[in-house]
């Protein structure tokens, strides 16, 4: 009988530190993320599957007590993050029609945090995220240099940077220079 192969997937931004005097980067741990598609009309269905309430109104994001993160990214679009379980198994379940993709290959993320954090993203970033306009539990998709990216407010001073495994390292090295101006 062959042996069986295991591939490890290796993040790209592994071992990677960067900021400045009041602005940490970190790459965020490994997480299944799913992209969801569904009719806004079968939200409670998907919800209860979920163990959290997908969010229905624009720039907003749900969090459960198990890790599990929800960012609103259209009318009829989700992005799940979790770093415990497989969203996919639990929307096996459900009998309302939906697409979910489980896009974990394809994202990773950057945690910025501290005083300077809200400078450092909105450098990059032609949305306003000022506390006002992008108060914690917000998300966005937007674009940040020349790179689509979904931001999510998680704290006061703390922000989720998710984009494109192949794009990580232009993103952190945008955010690290704009952390050494921002304080500056």
């Amino acid at each position: 009988m062959a042996d069986i192969a295991h591939a490890t997937r290796i993040e790209p931004l592994a071992g990677r530190i960067g900021g400045a005097a009041g602005v940490a980067l970190t790459p965020a741990a490994p997480a299944n993320r799913v992209s969801l598609r569904a009719d806004p009309a079968d939200a409670k269905a998907l919800s209860k599957a979920l163990g959290l309430d997908l969010p229905v109104t624009p720039k907003s994001s749900a969090r459960n007590d198990h890790g599990r993160l929800v960012a609103w990214l259209g009318p009829d679009e989700w992005l799940i993050i979790d770093e415990n379980a497989d969203p996919l198994t639990d929307l096996v379940k459900v009998t309302a029609l939906h697409s979910a993709v489980d896009i974990s290959h394809r994202n990773t993320a950057i945690l910025v945090s501290g005083k300077g954090a809200r400078a450092t993203v909105q450098s990059g970033c032609p949305q306003n995220l000022s506390d006002k306009v992008f108060p914690v539990g917000s998300a966005t998709r937007t674009v940040m240099g020349k790179i689509e990216v979904v931001i999510l407010r998680t704290a006061e001073n703390e922000f989720r940077v998710e984009c494109w495994r192949s794009f990580s390292d232009y993103a952190f090295g945008m955010l690290s220079e704009s952390a050494k101006d921002c304080l500056a």
